[in-house]
């Protein structure tokens, strides 16, 4: 470590590993089995416990707590994980849980991510790369939210969901089941509203692409069929629009049914 990276009023345990080009500010807390790669800075007022790997150039800000226990009544302080990867903002008072032996053992959040403030995260879940959460946005347990997902500010998800690749989430949406890739959803309890087609745009999808996924989202919604009719309709549409392929093993995946 490096004494002019590290505020002096700062506590990092000797067990916690830091690359000599972390940042560490005033009075933030660094506990044993913390390993942090270069390049990361951690404002000031920060709890960080172990286990908890932290990769490279992410921007922690003040009051955030990473690596607390989880908050299940099952856990007995066995050795899980949190594992966050690189380029993450993570704005103030967010809160990160490691994992449980009863499923994963790790709470995973991937690369270039932005979190704002207030944020849950509990255990288990795994974040992809490129997503967005507003503030106060909420993880319970056992939660999966792909690539490039938005949750709008207060969204809450229900345990054991699945957010798909490129959803948006209104405002104050609660969400009970799986929400397919590329849709937009809203409300209490969320619903389909369409797709997220200006957040596609902004990703670079054409309009023959986004087009496809419209027709997509007709079969699954708006043509009357069952959910398996739909994906079998949907399963022949993939041969001419690729884009399809992760709607189509996301509805093969799901477990708690998609919002309808």
């Amino acid at each position: 470590m490096s004494e002019a990276r590290i505020h002096p009023t700062a506590i990092i345990d000797p067990k916690a590993e830091l690359d000599s080009s972390v940042e560490v500010g005033a009075f933030s807390i660094i506990g044993p089995g913390v390993k942090i790669a270069a390049g990361t800075r951690v404002a000031s007022h920060v709890v960080i416990k172990g286990p908890t790997i932290i990769g490279k150039d992410n921007q922690i800000f003040q009051y955030s707590s990473l690596g607390e226990v989880p908050q299940d009544k099952k856990f007995r302080d066995e050795p899980t994980l949190l594992e966050i990867g690189d380029g993450n903002t993570i704005r103030e008072f967010c809160t990160f849980n490691r994992g449980t032996v009863q499923d994963k053992g790790t709470t995973k959040i991937g690369n270039h991510n932005w979190i704002m403030a207030y944020v849950h995260i509990a255990h288990d879940c795994m974040v992809g790369n490129h997503t967005i959460f507003a503030n106060n946005s909420s993880l319970a347990g056992h939660v999966d939210v792909h690539d490039y997902a938005i949750l709008g500010g207060f969204t809450l998800i229900h345990q054991f969901c699945q957010i798909g690749s490129h959803v948006i989430t209104a405002v104050g949406s609660v969400v009970f089941k799986d929400i397919p890739p590329y849709v937009t959803a809203a409300g209490y309890d969320a619903k389909p509203h369409g797709i997220n087609s200006e957040g596609l745009k902004r990703r670079g999808f054409s309009a023959e692409n986004i087009l496809q996924i419209k027709r997509a989202y007709k079969t699954l919604y708006r043509n009357g069929l069952t959910l398996e009719e739909a994906k079998q309709q949907l399963t022949t549409q993939q041969e001419i629009a690729p884009e399809l392929k992760i709607l189509v093993d996301f509805l093969n995946h799901s477990t708690r049914g998609i919002v309808r």
